[in-house]
């Protein structure tokens, strides 16, 4: 039995096109399982800074009550405790309404009542807790993208692992991490910290355009658009500011949260700050896709390592984050993959 010469490339089309399919099954499937392992780790992440803001909100219940016999008071912090007691027993369908329900009680509560030390734990819970959520949001969106795709769904590429689903939780309208200033802007900003073969980082130098004399060095990174992920931002920041072009999946993080108040180009700013962290090859930072702003206020660039950071500090020259020197090799050891990440409050 012979075959034709068409015959054989027919047969060696459908070879290759079943042989291109099951490449792209085999991937699509392992790709999908990567995505429902970070959902599952993202939902545990979230779980336990829920439970961190419960034990939080039943201590702000005991400081609510207080020694004065307050009737109004107390019903409040029965209310407080009750809610936390139940967030921590409830299930996953009725998880996000108890959490709610916790949300607005602990907004009720005046924070000006409270002790400095206990509104600072109070503020770190619930920025926790955003964070956690908002992780989560993202790896459950990009999940559902790809499960729900037909082909994907035809060929059972999913398998038998339930769809994963949104987390929403209200955030209170006054924070409780308000420093008492008249703010002009709130924002969250995305900063990566780049590390190169030397684990050096690389720090901007800049200025308030209103206050040219003073200059200070920051790491890279910028304001959150709305509908941004932090990814997105830290990656569209990195590439404004470096003209470095980074795949957002391989930032490491976050690993540290600050929040700063501070004035700029005449606004005061109380900006949140969540920092990635990301290895590269070392290169010469290019200010050609920087904005009209950034080409006003960043005037020069340097990888420094902890004794050029230290220098600077000598020199007047401020560094933010402060301390970086000290925060380099919590950073070298997140993006070299030997320590798991925790988001971490620094100033």
């Amino acid at each position: 039995m012979t075959f034709s010469a068409t015959t054989v490339l027919v047969l060696t089309l459908i070879a290759a096109l079943v042989t291109a399919v099951g490449l792209w099954a085999y991937s699509t499937a392992n790709r999908l399982d990567r995505l429902h392992v970070r959902s599952d780790q993202s939902w545990q992440a979230l779980d336990a800074a829920l439970a961190r803001r419960a034990v939080v909100a039943r201590s702000v219940a005991m400081a609510v009550a207080g020694p004065v016999s307050d009737p109004i008071l107390a019903e409040q912090a029965r209310r407080l405790s009750g809610l936390a007691d139940r967030a921590e027993r409830a299930g996953r369908t009725e998880r996000e309404t108890v959490e709610n329900q916790l949300s607005t009680a602990l907004s009720a509560v005046d924070i000006g009542t409270l002790r400095p030390q206990l509104v600072a734990e109070l503020a770190d819970a619930e920025a926790r807790v955003l964070i956690a959520r908002r992780f989560h949001n993202d790896a459950v969106r990009d999940t559902l993208a790809l499960r729900t795709r037909r082909p994907v769904r035809i060929l059972h590429l999913g398998g038998t692992a339930p769809l994963p689903s949104y987390f929403e939780i209200t955030e209170r309208a006054t924070p409780a991490a308000a420093t008492g200033l008249a703010v002009d802007s709130i924002r969250t900003s995305a900063r990566v910290v780049l590390l190169d073969e030397q684990d050096r980082t690389l720090l901007m130098r800049g200025n308030d355009p209103k206050t040219p004399e003073v200059s200070f060095w920051f790491t890279v990174g910028g304001g959150v658009e709305p509908g941004e992920s932090l990814r997105t931002a830290a990656v569209r920041e990195l590439y404004e500011e470096t003209g470095y072009r980074a795949d957002p999946a391989a930032l490491r993080g976050p690993m540290w949260r600050r929040v700063a108040v501070f004035p700029f180009d005449g606004e005061l700013i109380r900006s949140e700050e969540l920092f990635f962290g990301l290895r590269v090859h070392g290169f010469e930072p290019s200010a050609a896709y920087r904005t009209a702003i950034e080409r006003h206020y960043i005037t020069a660039h340097k990888w420094c390592g902890a004794a050029d950071i230290v220098a600077l500090d000598q020199l007047g020259e401020t560094v933010y984050p402060y301390d970086l020197d000290e925060l380099l090799p919590q950073a070298i050891e997140v993006v070299s993959g030997n320590a798991d990440f925790e988001v971490r409050s620094i100033r």
